[in-house]
């Protein structure tokens, strides 16, 4: 062979081992799905002890991978919770701290954006701090989010197609998601040539009213719409780019409403002496008989939707290189008819939705990763959710997380997460632990901290102290007798409350 050839067979060889390099590269990142469900209890799956609703995949994931025992949402409600996950912040750090929304006439429209038709939505993300689907685009991810977003409203700076989605479908305001027959659904979707987000209209649901009687004869159920495009997203992938999906599903959330199918069908059965709910005057839900069945169906059409997922997944053949999390952004609600108490919805912790005890904000938390993560495994790592940016930042390989995304220009931009990986790879005694976690929230003026077992929720300025250890049900306020525990809990309110706005606080006297 000539040195010519030699030449170029060596100058092929090292263009097609480049090639074969950079494919390893992006084939090694894990494809990543986080599901987020909406208002789940700590107690309302199988696995975590309840009695009444079958919820078989979701039992069966957690067989094969990490139950996590204290894990914690955001915020004790939606928008600040999923903002929490989003930007890797606390509630006491982040701009989204509520469910602040935006409809029809709006005195003020933050960061000077304007829209040209009637505003609908919350609170948009600090467009100024970098949020999770930015991220992984930035590491060579295609993104698609599948159900409700309230991260900003209509026409905002911060829509899906202005903050890291590739492809979206779902509810773009959450007051919206409160009905699951709904006028309209928002999409955005760059295989489609779109450039915005913009208005789906469901033409079959137009011609019944959203409330009364003949609500229920519109056909077009939003849960079952959205979970059939996320499906469908994931079987586009062709395994070119790793993927990230993000499912922020809306059951169960009230109202209490379904299709009368075999799910339902079977819990009426169940439940022969069911409940009713009237609805009440100016209430945004529509009135529920069967209450119980309709709630333990919600659940158990989430769950079957998560075993689509994962069957999905290994008929494509990529159910060993993806992480999937499933996880709901607050503890119960008893709003629409729902009934907490029946169930045993708080897992036999205290307080609701809405409040910073451990029922508003203690959720169920499960991973699975195939040869990964060791099966079976009960953790009890205390985590929150500003730990997910992190720790994708670490699995992924991201060596820039924090400083590279830290905006300087923005006085205390920051991240508040630690990574929870090695804790997910066994690796004990090298996962780093928060010294504390941390809630706020204003609707109901309260502030949580955990230090250790010490748990402290602030009511109206007024600290009320709990020992975790041996009162897990916070019933017991020890608070005059460790005064010097609550001193120290007071002093990290004060170093980490930013004021807002928007969002305000009364803190501890």
């Amino acid at each position: 062979m000539n040195t010519t050839c030699q030449f170029l067979l060596g100058t092929g060889f090292l263009a097609a081992s480049c090639a074969m390099v950079h494919a390893a590269e992006k084939a090694s990142k894990p494809n990543i799905i986080f599901i987020l469900c909406d208002d789940m209890g700590y107690g309302d799956l199988g696995c975590y002890g309840q009695k009444y609703i079958q919820t078989p995949h979701l039992d069966r994931m957690a067989e094969e991978g990490m139950r996590f025992t204290q894990a914690y949402a955001g915020s004790p409600v939606s928008a600040p919770s999923r903002a929490s996950l989003m930007t890797g912040q606390h509630s006491g750090h982040g701009h989204v701290r509520g469910n602040k929304e935006y409809w029809r006439n709006v005195e003020h429209i933050p960061y000077g954006v304007n829209t040209d038709f009637s505003v609908v939505g919350q609170e948009p993300y600090d467009p100024a701090h970098i949020i999770l689907p930015e991220i992984m685009k930035k590491n060579g991810y295609t993104t698609g989010m599948f159900g409700k977003w309230a991260g900003g409203y209509e026409g905002s700076c911060s829509t899906p197609d202005k903050r890291g989605i590739d492809e979206y479908y779902g509810f773009i305001c959450q007051f919206q998601a409160h009905l699951y027959y709904p006028n309209f659904l928002n999409r955005f979707s760059k295989s489609k040539g779109d450039t915005k987000t913009v208005r789906v209209v469901m033409e079959e649901n137009i011609q019944y009213p959203m409330y009364g009687e003949d609500y229920k004869k519109r056909t077009q159920y939003s849960a079952d719409m959205i979970h059939q495009e996320a499906l469908k997203w994931i079987d586009s992938q062709d395994g070119k780019e790793p993927f990230y999906g993000f499912f922020t599903y809306t059951l169960p959330h009230a109202e209490l409403a379904q299709p009368n199918d075999s799910i339902l069908q079977h819990y009426k059965k169940q439940f022969f002496e069911d409940k009713t709910w009237g609805g009440n005057e100016g209430s945004r839900y529509n009135p529920a008989v069967y209450t119980h069945a309709e709630f333990a169906g919600m659940i158990t059409r989430l769950d079957a939707y998560v075993g689509e997922i994962l069957a999905k997944l290994k008929e494509k053949g990529i159910d060993e290189n993806t992480l999937v999390i499933f996880s709901s952004d607050n503890g119960p609600h008893e709003e629409g008819g729902a009934d907490p108490a029946f169930f045993g919805r708080d897992g036999q912790l205290r307080g609701l939705k809405r409040q910073c005890y451990e029922g508003g904000i203690r959720v169920p938390f499960i991973v699975r990763w195939p040869e990964k993560i060791k099966a079976g495994t009960v953790n009890h790592h205390q985590l929150a959710f500003y730990d997910v940016m992190p720790t994708f930042c670490e699995l992924i390989g991201d060596k820039k997380f924090p400083k590279k995304y830290i905006n300087k220009k923005v006085a205390g931009d920051c991240f508040d997460g630690i990574s929870f990986a090695p804790t997910l790879f066994g690796k004990n005694d090298e996962q780093k632990k928060h010294d504390f976690l941390y809630w706020e929230f204003h609707e109901t003026n309260q502030i949580g901290v955990r230090m250790g077992d010490w748990k402290m929720v602030v009511k109206a300025g007024k600290p009320h102290l709990y020992n975790l250890a041996d009162d897990i049900h916070e019933d017991h306020d020890v608070a005059a007798q460790h005064p010097d525990i609550v001193e120290k809990m007071k002093d990290i309110v004060k170093q980490e409350h930013r004021p807002s706005d928007y969002f305000k606080v009364t803190l501890p006297e």
